[in-house]
């Protein structure tokens, strides 16, 4: 009896710091709103191209692809792990799909095979977290690599068209709205539904809240974290055939340096890399300043490796606050 009255306890430690948190980061991600209108304000000023129809439509294309990754990414951290490997797998997510189409594949089957091998790279991932108990820092840091690899042993270091129907993902439009941004909110709302709705969203906050009190309560914690890494292989290959799409190239340097944006993005929109905390939209307004910013780099001039120690500063930024909110 005495257990479950501790179980119980626990339990509800984990929900009502999790209502806690899920306020803190509301706040949050009103300020990170108002960071972003001040930023597209000022881009407006500085370059009269920022406003301009094409631009919009580059940056909510690029913010797509980084915003569908961005989702995964939170659900992992959130679950109190990491995925560094997320810009490779997307890169060789657009390989592979490109590849079979390339053979003479359908191309819609050449889509599924890719999105299915990409969520056996995350599988794999999980397992090795899950059951080998190695750190998922590792663990992705390593397949970081051997996707990588492998993307540059199919293609030889060289691009790979890709004129296929599912190119339309990429490079297609429904009522002057870029495709890829409908797929990006189709994925945002999905996700919250998923976070805030569902029992296994629920818990999968409960497990990056206290994983010992969740594994007490009789949650499922290896599963759920097989599932997320899964989860983010296929999301990560959705988001290298868009990419490919918008290219109409394969290309097997597609995502690198992608896992800095995507993980800045899901800390900006208030995660915490402790766990246990996060919000979907969130995401979508971190993943859009990532992409607004990158923009606004490129409208000023800016050099790409100052780009890099930018974003650096930025993640370092969103890391420092989100030790300062949990002091």
């Amino acid at each position: 009896m005495n257990g479950i009255k501790r179980v119980n306890y626990m339990n509800n430690n984990v929900i009502n710091r999790r209502k806690y948190k899920v306020k803190i980061a509301s706040f949050q991600e009103i300020g990170i709103l108002i960071a972003l209108l001040v930023l597209c304000s000022a881009l407006s000023i500085a370059s009269p191209f920022f406003l301009q129809k094409d631009n919009l439509l580059n940056v909510l294309r690029q913010i797509s692809v980084v915003g569908i990754l961005a989702v995964g990414e939170a659900f992992i951290i959130i679950s109190g792990e990491i995925d560094l490997s997320v810009g490779s797998l997307l890169g060789l997510g657009g390989v592979i799909t490109a590849y079979f189409t390339m053979i003479g594949i359908n191309p819609f089957l050449a889509a599924v095979l890719g999105l299915a091998i990409l969520g056996l790279a995350g599988f794999i991932n999980g397992i090795l977290v899950t059951k080998a108990k190695i750190n998922s820092f590792i663990v992705t840091l390593g397949m970081m690599s051997v996707a990588r690899g492998i993307t540059l042993l199919i293609t030889g270091g060289m691009p790979i068209s890709f004129e296929s129907p599912i190119a339309f993902l990429g490079n297609g439009y429904i009522r002057s709205v870029p495709v890829s941004v409908i797929v990006m909110f189709l994925i945002i709302g999905i996700g919250h539904v998923f976070a805030t709705k569902t029992v296994m969203g629920r818990n999968i906050f409960a497990i990056g809240n206290n994983e010992k009190a969740a594994e007490l309560s009789g949650i499922a914690v290896g599963k759920l974290r097989l599932i997320v890494f899964t989860m983010m292989g296929i999301l990560a290959a959705l988001s290298g055939i868009i990419l490919a799409g918008n290219l109409l190239s394969a290309d097997p340097t597609s995502g690198t340096g992608y896992e800095m944006d995507v993980i800045a993005a899901v800390v900006i929109g208030g995660a915490s890399l402790a766990g246990g905390q996060g919000s979907i939209f969130g995401v979508l307004i971190g993943a859009a300043l990532m992409g607004v910013l990158r923009n606004g780099f490129v409208l000023l001039g800016i050099s790409a490796y100052w780009q890099i120690v930018a974003i650096g500063i930025v993640i370092v930024a969103a890391v420092g606050l989100d030790q300062l909110r949990k002091n």
